[in-house]
């Protein structure tokens, strides 16, 4: 079974693309904090979603935003300069914005998070 849930904060701003067939793809990264021992402990995770999930993502999200991710691990490979290159990444199935409105969101509902899952239209 491949299945994440994490919880974090966006690092910086996610990056939309599209591909050669407009399909969307957006990446991101979330920093999850720990206190375990009273020492604070920060792991960085790199996320990728597609479809409408990735424009909603782009278009509502900004660094230092909370998100939840649910999805799967990814491994993506590629040599650089005959140099093998990994690394490990979520690709996201669901999401939900957490922590409220962003102070500069003119948006007038009263809710507090966003969800969206399996490539379904938040609104």
């Amino acid at each position: 079974m491949n299945f994440v849930v994490l919880k974090g904060n966006v690092t910086r701003d996610p990056d939309l693309r599209y591909t050669p067939n407009q399909t969307a793809v957006v990446t991101f990264s979330i920093a999850i904090n720990e206190v375990y021992k009273e020492k604070e402990y920060t792991t960085f995770v790199d996320c990728e979603a597609w479809a409408r999930q990735a424009e909603v993502i782009a278009e509502y999200i900004k660094k230092g935003r909370p998100i939840l991710v649910e999805g799967s691990l990814k491994q993506d490979k590629w040599e650089v300069d005959g140099e093998k290159r990994s690394r490990m990444l979520v690709r996201v199935s669901r999401f939900e914005f957490c922590g409220g409105k962003p102070p500069t969101d003119a948006d007038n509902t009263d809710k507090d998070t966003v969800s969206v899952g399996d490539g379904q239209q938040p609104f």
